[in-house]
């Protein structure tokens, strides 16, 4: 066999075994990341942060630690507007967005590499749709977005004071529920699931999502969703998303549906949660 043929084969079979072998590798890493001991100032700084928090069962704060280890390791996150970014800054955001990871799904918002924080609202552009058939291109301020290209932005000083207030609702979970959704494809407000509960899921979140539709073209409040949810499906998806990890027990009463839909998704039971903490 010709030299040059031979090493080429080589090559490539070694290209294929590194690739056969790294979502082991991934896999094991991850195990290991799962289970390293999560410092006590760690938590005093999520006690401080996050009153979701304080309200979980040990056993899924145990979880999450874990969690929050591997999005630490694996996502890279920038300052930006000249913001300096700390420990607490990325530990509050990733710890948020593993609260989404709690149903064992085993994957880590794969699309997302990058976190974006700025200091505060900034400034991005904006196409908005003119007569004609142009399109006219507009500069909005902005508290965070979700890129289906690999990042996810926010206002730190935002979701900072959401995290703090029970009342409000969460930056981070808002944007990353985006991720979930947009793991399929376009952000359309049914992140993967089975078919059996797709079919569930559609009709429930369909119903929900026209139900809010309604009450905002008639200038009615709904009792506990933002009526930002009311934008499109997809908005829907991440607002109700917040809403379930922070205000459980209201969702529960007003959109029981709504919110055992999420339950069995997520596959915890926040408004059981001991919210008295």
């Amino acid at each position: 066999m010709n030299t040059d043929l031979l090493i080429l084969i080589l090559v490539v079979a070694s290209l294929l075994a590194a690739g056969a072998a790294w979502p082991l590798l991934r896999r094991r890493r991850r195990h290991v990341l799962m289970r390293q001991p999560f410092p006590p100032e760690w938590v005093d700084i999520l006690n401080a942060n996050l009153p979701v928090y304080r309200a979980m069962p040990s056993r899924l704060k145990a979880t999450l630690h874990g969690l929050t280890h591997v999005l630490l390791a694996e996502k890279n996150f920038e300052g930006c507007g000249g913001l300096t970014l700390t420990h607490e800054m990325r530990l509050t955001i990733a710890a948020q967005a593993a609260m989404l990871l709690l149903n064992g799904r085993g994957r880590f918002f794969p699309r997302c590499q990058s976190i974006l924080v700025y200091p505060d609202a900034y400034t991005a552009p904006s196409h908005v749709p003119a007569a004609g058939g142009f399109v006219i291109e507009e500069e909005e301020d902005r508290l965070g977005e979700s890129w289906r290209s690999g990042a996810v932005v926010v206002s730190w000083d935002s979701l900072l004071a959401e995290s703090r207030d029970r009342r409000w609702g969460s930056l981070v979970l808002h944007e990353f529920a985006h991720q979930l959704d947009q793991e399929c494809g376009e952000a359309e407000g049914i992140p993967a699931l089975e078919p059996e509960q797709a079919r569930r899921w559609q009709e429930v979140f369909g119903r929900e999502y026209r139900r809010l539709v309604r009450k905002v073209e008639q200038d009615r409040d709904d009792a506990v969703l933002d009526e930002y949810g009311a934008t499109d499906p997809a908005e829907f998806f991440a607002v109700a998303t917040e809403t379930f990890f922070t205000q459980p027990q209201q969702l529960k009463r007003v959109h029981d549906e709504l919110y055992r839909e999420l339950a069995r998704f997520y596959r915890v039971d926040p408004a059981a949660w001991d919210w008295q903490k």
